[in-house]
């Protein structure tokens, strides 16, 4: 590999972008299409139940019961639906 070709990788790699990825814009937007709803209902089903709660261990269950939801189930999910139509597209 030539020093041309490995400084590239690297700098795509430091951005965060790996060849064929989606952009840091389009990774942003689909985690916010996965945590916005998830917290919402969450937050709607739990809210009155732990209304009584200090904020912090509302935020920690809340926090507990969303960030596996989203980080293994739904951001894979879109993530594959957003590859699937980028693929479409072309």
């Amino acid at each position: 590999m030539s020093t041309a070709t490995s400084t590239s990788t690297s700098v795509s790699t430091a951005q965060g972008a790996a060849p064929g990825a989606p952009s840091v814009h389009r990774r942003a937007l689909i985690t916010w299409l996965a945590i916005y709803p998830t917290v919402t209902l969450v937050l709607g089903l739990l809210g009155p139940v732990t209304a009584q709660l200090p904020l912090f261990v509302r935020t920690l269950i809340l926090t507990a019961i969303i960030v596996p939801i989203a980080a293994y189930g739904l951001i894979p999910l879109l993530m594959k639906a957003n590859a699937a139509l980028t693929r479409r597209r072309r």
